[in-house]
């Protein structure tokens, strides 16, 4: 790895934070180690809502480079693409994809867009003062524009289009939600990893809804995601089902996945989120620039199934700074 100074940056949990929140420090420690051990020089710093004076103490160290690990900022993430924008200022070297990236998307309104622009199937998407171009019978799912981590997100997101439906859109702004077509088949994560010939696919993970009955969604929510004790937590599984997939909707899978790192201007590494439609196409649900580095991880999963160590999955991160 590169012979200079990295500062860990990442999002001050709150006090009384919940799990999805506290689970960047996690990242933090798993990452230090893991940097230490490879004989990086590593020191921590957290952000809070005074990100902009401590975003120019830190520039005064000058560090080789920042990992940065930041998802929001006082648990906004709307807030998040703050900090690499004050790292170009600074011109400090940064991890991860760069701003203009990281701004689309953590808005899942305009990964949406740029989705739909660049020819890349996604859901249909209408803000809730569009309520009325729904069509009836069908199904849709509630989201929060610029949260991730499943915040927000629960069983009854998921909804069906008929009468007395507006009640669950009552009080939604658009600033800050969205609706969805519920695309109700296979889901797929797919981790995408810088390399020195460009960037690779690690294998697929599939997401398995267990003992779901026909009447719940089959979604990773909040509960899914963050409460282990729960029913979703429990019954929510990841699988690598290698082989066993077929071929052409792994090339699919793939293809998307690529067009995504392209079309969005990602870096380092990333995480692409599909369902299956019953055309038996991708539709990518969501790209996110920034995904959880955990050791429970999706990602760090996925690069263990591909049989690459953490360092070396470090190394290549690091060797793709945004500089």
């Amino acid at each position: 790895m590169k012979e200079q100074e990295c500062c860990i940056l990442y999002n001050q949990p709150l006090e009384g934070a919940l799990a999805d929140e506290l689970d960047v420090l996690d990242q933090v420690e798993f990452i230090e180690n893991t940097l230490k051990e490879s004989g990086v020089s590593c020191f921590r710093t957290g952000i809070t809502s005074d990100f902009m004076s401590e975003l120019a103490a830190l520039a005064d160290k000058r560090p080789g480079f920042v990992f940065n690990l930041v998802e929001s900022i006082s648990n906004k993430g709307e807030l998040c693409y703050f900090i690499p924008a004050l790292l170009n200022m600074h011109s400090i070297p940064y991890t991860g994809s760069p701003l203009e990236a990281m701004f689309i998307t953590t808005s899942k309104l305009l990964t949406s867009k740029t989705l739909l622009a660049s020819g890349i199937d996604g859901p249909g998407t209408y803000k809730p003062s569009q309520h009325g171009m729904l069509t009836p019978g069908k199904r849709y799912i509630v989201k929060p524009v610029w949260e991730d981590g499943s915040l927000g997100i629960t069983g009854d997101s998921v909804f069906t289009c008929e009468p007395g439906y507006e009640t669950r859109l009552a009080g939604l702004t658009d600033t800050h939600w969205l609706i969805q077509d519920f695309i109700d088949g296979r889901e797929f994560n797919i981790t995408l990893l810088a390399g020195a010939g460009g960037v690779e696919v690690m294998p697929p993970a599939e997401i398995v809804f267990r003992d779901y009955d026909e009447n719940k969604a089959r979604i990773v929510d909040f509960r899914a995601k963050w409460e282990k004790e729960s029913f979703e937590y429990i019954n929510t599984v990841r699988e690598f089902p290698g082989k066993d997939l077929d071929p052409r909707l792994k090339e699919r899978i793939e293809s998307a996945a690529v067009k995504c790192w392209e079309v969005f201007g990602l870096r380092g590494y990333a995480r692409v989120d599909m369902r299956i439609g019953q055309d038996n196409l991708p539709y990518v649900i969501e790209v996110n620039a920034n995904p959880c580095l955990s050791p429970d991880s999706g990602v760090v999963a996925a690069t263990v199934e591909a049989g690459l160590p953490f360092s070396e999955v470090l190394e290549r991160i690091i060797n793709d700074v945004n500089k």
